[in-house]
């Protein structure tokens, strides 16, 4: 029996969800949670095999939910769940260590869902179809060998959580220097990486292990 966590804040999506785990084989829920801090303390408490996981979430926000409980408890298997499709919330959640990323749309069709959660549950990845060639395309794009990594410890700082999704304005405030300065700082990660925008800055400092 595999035992799952609910982290969606919509009641609605949340009821849904419940309902169509519940009438299929094989899996408990365990408990629901409607915002970040209550998704980490049900996690830490109820110790479940897997979380569905809403990326929007009030107070702490499931990219940075997902991160927390990947690190504390690595063979924790995540699925996000996001009503977006934008290469900065795949990048942000694949890179906080989610192993599957379902698009809300996708996740109301139940044998969507659950073969989602099937997937995810049995150890592989998932990726939404809509949103999978445009993954596997960005990632054709980045060099295929190991490279050294040539950023600063801020330019680090920075790309970690310009792959959360954040905006430069947003980083700034995160690191407490100008949103002029996160600029400078992007275009210089994109120069010394050879990419052409900030996504494929973060899909590079994905492959290559760097946001890990």
């Amino acid at each position: 029996m595999t035992t799952v966590l609910i982290v969606e804040d919509h009641t609605l999506m949340r009821l849904g969800l419940r309902q169509v785990l519940s009438q299929a084989p094989g899996y408990q829920v365990v408990g629901e949670a409607r915002d970040g801090e209550e998704a980490l303390a049900l996690a830490r408490s109820l110790g479940p095999d897997l979380v569905l996981m809403d990326l929007g979430l009030p107070v702490v926000s499931g990219i940075e939910v997902t991160r927390t409980l990947k690190r504390e408890f690595p063979e924790l298997r995540v699925l996000a769940l996001t009503s977006h499709d934008e290469d900065e919330s795949v990048f942000g959640a694949l890179a906080a260590g989610a192993d599957g990323y379902c698009l809300k749309a996708t996740a109301s069709v139940a044998s969507r869902l659950l073969a989602a959660v099937a997937s995810v549950r049995d150890g592989a990845a998932w990726l939404d179809p809509e949103v999978a060639d445009r993954v596997l395309r960005d990632l054709g794009r980045i060099a295929q060998t190991t490279a050294v990594n040539p950023l600063s410890d801020r330019e680090m700082d920075v790309l970690k959580l310009v792959a959360d999704g954040l905006t430069n304005p947003e980083i700034g405030r995160q690191l407490y220097i100008s949103a002029g300065t996160v600029r400078v700082h992007v275009s210089n990660i994109i120069a010394k990486l050879g990419v052409n925008d900030r996504v494929q800055a973060a899909v590079r400092a994905l492959r290559e292990g760097w946001l890990s």
